[in-house]
């Protein structure tokens, strides 16, 4: 008989974001993160664990709304279930609440690690990989003037070697933003923008111009989400467009490669609702010819694990540097050990699951 779902907890956890490395862009400043960390206990004593990395001015929802939801409605309805398959049990999640994919995928992330854990094998196994055993990152700047300066000097001090500037607060100001981080990271260190989606059609061509004279390797979300013609319009221009707050599920993903509006696609574990979904999307992405890299909502240790397990089981990754940051990006880390990554590498390793597990008093805490 396999393995059913024996129970499914939370713990709430707050964390302040490195004061060398706020982020702030179109959207907001992000100085602090209130996630939600998720417990599976199958029938076999197996554990698992996952996390609700959201943002209420990114994605609507957070720690609080999460705990709710899954506590009240997602818990009840799965626990007694097989745990496998997975994908099943991600259906049902999605029948049982609309909307709430970051929600969603902090329960799937623990369901996938426990059936990885029950299986043996790397998380990245269990979803089809593992195509790498290695992803490229990078980290964003923000700020003017000296904060700026002294965002980049964290970054380098923490080994970041590749980067993409926030953009879409302002033309002058943005070319201006960039043209000082080419000054600080060289001229042969990959630099990317990503606008948030805060320029307008007219700003966005006009900042580009500017910006190609600074070598930037990319766009991110330049125009609003729903602008697909103006994603299209910016490829036609010759820079390289990614998108973002454009896809979050696979129909978004459909109406990008119908209006054939970008190059590659940043994928989020919690926009796609779960691994399973993260990796079906970047499936459906590569059989029409678009990248994938995976994108940040700024994730604790294990939202960063699921990252990585994701980008290796992935058949085609962009040659751009993903964004998973982890620990990085925080005073401290959740995880009992870290993730192996120096600041240009996140490395896989062989362990089973997500390979990592929360620090000894944050597993005695949950509820």
């Amino acid at each position: 008989m396999s393995a059913t779902i024996a129970a499914v907890q939370t713990l709430p956890v707050s964390m302040p974001v490195h004061p060398g490395l706020v982020v702030r862009g179109a959207r907001g400043t992000h100085d602090r993160s209130d996630f939600l960390l998720v417990r599976v206990v199958t029938s076999e004593d197996v554990v698992g664990y996952g996390e609700v990395s959201a943002t209420p001015l990114w994605s609507g929802e957070d720690g609080s709304t999460a705990d709710h939801f899954i506590r009240d409605l997602l818990a009840p309805a799965l626990v007694g279930r097989p745990l496998a398959p997975v994908g099943a049990l991600e259906t049902l999640m999605g029948r049982l609440l609309a909307g709430n994919p970051f929600t969603k995928a902090g329960v799937a992330i623990a369901l996938w690690d426990a059936y990885a854990r029950t299986l043996d094998v790397p998380l990245a196994v269990a979803l089809g990989g593992a195509y790498r055993d290695r992803v490229p990152i990078k980290l964003s700047l923000s700020g003017d003037g000296p904060g700026l300066d002294h965002v980049y000097a964290t970054a380098r001090a923490l080994g970041f070697r590749a980067f993409k500037v926030k953009v879409g607060l302002g033309v002058a100001g943005d070319v201006a933003r960039v043209s000082r981080a080419r000054e600080l990271v060289g001229p042969d260190t990959f630099l990317g923008v990503d606008a948030n989606g805060g320029w307008s059609r007219a700003d966005a061509a006009r900042a580009v111009r500017q910006l190609m004279d600074h070598g930037i390797g990319f766009v991110e979300q330049p125009v609003a989400p729903a602008d697909l013609a103006g994603l299209r319009a910016l490829r036609d221009a010759g820079i390289p467009v990614v998108a973002d707050e454009a896809v979050f599920g696979l129909a978004d993903l459909v109406a990008l490669v119908r209006a054939e509006a970008a190059d590659c696609v940043s994928l989020y574990v919690g926009k796609s609702g779960g691994p399973g979904r993260a990796v079906a999307m970047g499936q459906l992405a590569a059989a029409f010819g678009i990248a994938t890299l995976l994108g940040s909502n700024g994730e604790f240790g294990l939202g960063a694990a699921a990252q990585l397990h994701v980008a290796c089981a992935l058949p085609a990754l962009s040659e751009f540097p993903s964004d998973i940051i982890g620990a990085h990006y925080y005073t401290q880390d959740i995880l009992a050990r870290p993730l192996n990554s120096d600041g240009t590498t996140v490395r896989l390793g062989a362990e089973p699951g997500l390979g990592v597990v929360p620090r000894p008093d944050l597993v005695d805490a949950f509820r």
